[in-house]
């Protein structure tokens, strides 16, 4: 191999990584019903694509020499367990690399898997935080960030979670047609934070926007809601994830800067996204504004995009529909991001100031939050307290960690300075 493709394994193996993953532990947890296993030799296998691609060459099928050094590693294992008789006979028969029959509902491995880590056995912070690292792919750094917890916090609730699967012998089996609806809940919840880490990644050191962590987040979301089409709430978040993602081509400027809504070129909006996902939110319509309605969290979310991306002109935009709609998820979902989010609509509709008002009180739940801060120092900036917005900017760019939007909060505070005269 030459210096040159010595250097292109690099980007391959972590391009496979990224995208192969998951599909690679789900097939390993499938063969060998371990999770354990699965992932621990998945990694192995990535490790040795890390030595020996750079001098051997980049195979023809990347994942597939990692599924199959990752299976033949597992294989060298169970044999060299304790109970060598048991399990050598176990390791040759899973030799077999035919693909079993279905054996259940779920015949996709990467969901079966998903509804497999949110086993009612774990507490149900657990099963979100433990999905996100097996299915999900999200470092722990990054599932801590979504829970506004310490990482070392998360990593330990992680570890916790593997261990008591394993100690009560979970088998890597499928969850019985009259049992999905009671492990739903959870998986939407991490499909949710899996599509927001693509959409709008949290690490400094990858890409500002994830699109191929998105779009296996819409596809599992997708299943899903096959699994269960009368589930409001499933057809809420395939309709919130795909009016949402709708909006991702105009995310960026050309040299890499988030682009913030009102400012976004409309023209380039995914509009068959945005019709796919206005029918599916219209299908609920009943659950959303009829008589006896009850709409859960992702089906006001979706409405409240809705009103986002229906507007030809960010002047057209509905601010009392979305203020309106975010009070009703206060009511069901009482937490201070959605108060937070309500607030930045509150200050459209009516005033910043009265916005301020809402914001503020947030500040000892929030402080570590970096959108808390990015929402006092527009407020700040929009009723002329600039030293007060310059303060907040600086602790929003501390806490980002997004590439994108970090240069987009740098500018804003630098035009702030610019406007002043300073």
């Amino acid at each position: 191999m030459s210096p040159t493709d010595a250097r292109a394994a690099a980007p391959i193996i972590a391009r496979t990584h990224r995208e192969e993953w998951t599909r690679i532990v789900a097939g390993l947890a499938r063969r060998f019903g371990d999770l354990d296993l699965a992932e621990e030799m998945a990694a192995e296998a990535f490790a040795a694509a890390v030595e020996l691609w750079p001098t051997q060459g980049v195979p023809p099928n990347p994942a597939g020499w990692v599924t199959t050094t990752a299976s033949r590693r597992a294989i060298d294992r169970l044999r060299r367990e304790a109970r060598r008789d048991e399990k050598h006979r176990e390791a040759i028969m899973l030799h077999d690399m035919e693909p079993p029959a279905s054996t259940g509902a779920v015949d996709d491995d990467r969901l079966r898997l998903l509804f497999i880590c949110c086993h009612p056995i774990l507490p149900r912070e657990a099963r979100v935080a433990l999905t996100l690292r097996i299915v999900g792919g999200l470092t722990v750094a990054e599932i801590a960030h979504a829970f506004l917890v310490a990482e070392t916090t998360m990593g330990q609730r992680i570890t916790r979670a593997k261990a008591k699967i394993k100690a009560a012998r979970i088998p890597f089996s499928l969850p019985r047609a009259e049992d999905l609806p009671d492990r739903i809940d959870a998986v939407l919840s991490v499909l949710f934070l899996v599509f927001n880490e693509g959409y709008l990644a949290s690490g400094a050191d990858t890409a500002p926007l994830r699109s191929a962590l998105s779009a296996e987040a819409i596809r599992l979301t997708r299943l899903a809601h096959e699994l269960l089409p009368d589930h409001a709430d499933a057809t809420g978040l395939l309709a919130l994830m795909l009016l949402t993602d709708a909006r991702a081509a105009a995310r960026l400027s050309p040299d890499g800067e988030l682009v913030r809504l009102d400012q976004q070129d409309r023209s380039v909006w995914d509009r068959a996204a945005i019709t796919e996902g206005s029918q599916l939110l219209h299908s609920r319509a009943a659950d959303l504004d009829g008589d006896d309605a009850r709409p859960g969290r992702y089906l006001l979310l979706a409405a409240i995009n809705a009103v986002h991306v229906t507007a030809r002109d960010p002047r057209d935009t509905d601010w009392g529909r979305i203020v309106s709609l975010y009070t009703r998820l206060e009511r069901i979902d009482p937490s201070p991001v959605v108060t937070l989010n309500k607030a930045i609509a509150v200050s459209e509709f009516d005033s910043p100031q009265v916005a301020l008002a809402m914001v503020e009180p947030l500040t000892g739940s929030l402080d570590g939050h970096h959108a808390f801060h990015v929402a006092r120092a527009e407020l700040l900036r929009a009723l002329g307290r600039t030293a007060e917005a310059r303060s907040a900017y600086d602790r929003a760019i501390e806490l980002a960690g997004n590439t994108a939007e970090t240069a987009h909060l740098i500018r804003r505070r630098h035009h702030l300075t610019t406007q002043n005269g300073e």
